[in-house]
């Protein structure tokens, strides 16, 4: 007569292993790995009628068990250094597994006293909503004089005060200084009419500051680009002369 037994559903490899472990109630650092192995391919032998993509998933972590199963039974050399233990990355996926399984208990029952939560609309009456208790001017100033308004008055001057840096307050208003590329070509453009040659470190000197310096470069690109300047430079490090193509 056939011995018939009736498994549990498991969600997975990792599924099984935790409740062989909780089963046997070992720790989860310290797997009695050939135990536990036994265990579970005695599992998956009744499992042979199952889907075999699903079936498929067990046979691997069987696969994984066996292999740590032989590395752990093989004896250690003397003056072999200490390795890693076997079962260590193993460990690790069934710790993970345990935190999200754990996880989805607490949405499970958040779901669960979600469902008992009813919403009902707000059904105020629109005269009840806009009512706003009427306020007596009178009573609510009824102590307050000129002396009380005045010292509230400096108090909210003090407290504005105060809050000034008395550092960054003296830095002044930081405004973005605003060089136009076309502006700055027109410029240079003027200027190498008026003259044929002129040195490229005495025009960005000229410059007020550090963005007309930049875009006045950019500007040099460019007349270069047209074949309306040309500049030379007779040794590394010397300065370059810019001469113009187009003065008159």
């Amino acid at each position: 007569m056939e011995l018939t037994v009736k498994l549990q559903v498991f969600e997975g490899p990792l599924d099984l292993l935790l409740h062989l472990l909780e089963k046997n109630k070992v720790n989860i650092y310290d797997i009695p790995i050939v135990e536990i192995t036994n265990q579970y391919l005695a599992y998956i032998s009744e499992m042979k009628r199952q889907d075999l993509n699903i079936m498929s998933e067990f046979l691997v972590m069987a696969a994984t068990l066996i292999d740590i199963k032989s590395k752990m039974l093989l004896p250690k050399e003397e003056n072999e250094e200490e390795e890693e233990d076997p079962r260590a990355e193993l460990v690790q996926k069934l710790l993970e597994y345990k935190m999200y399984k754990c996880m989805s208990y607490e949405l499970k029952d958040r779901q669960i006293e979600a469902e008992r939560v009813l919403f009902k609309v707000p059904t105020i009456p629109e005269e009840v909503r806009k009512y706003e208790e009427p306020v007596n001017i009178e009573e609510l100033v009824s102590d307050i004089t000129l002396k009380k308004l005045n010292a509230i008055f400096k108090s909210i001057m003090k407290k504005q005060v105060d809050k000034i840096d008395p550092i960054r307050s003296q830095f002044g208003k930081i405004e973005k200084e605003e060089v136009s590329l076309e502006e700055r070509m027109e410029y240079l453009e003027h200027y190498a009419m008026l003259h044929r040659n002129f040195s490229f470190r005495g025009l960005l000197e000229a410059q007020s500051s550090k963005m007309e310096v930049i875009v006045t470069f950019l500007a040099i690109l460019e007349l270069m680009k047209t074949g309306k300047i040309f500049i030379s430079q007779e040794n590394i490090f010397d300065d370059i002369l810019i001469e113009s193509k187009v003065a008159a």
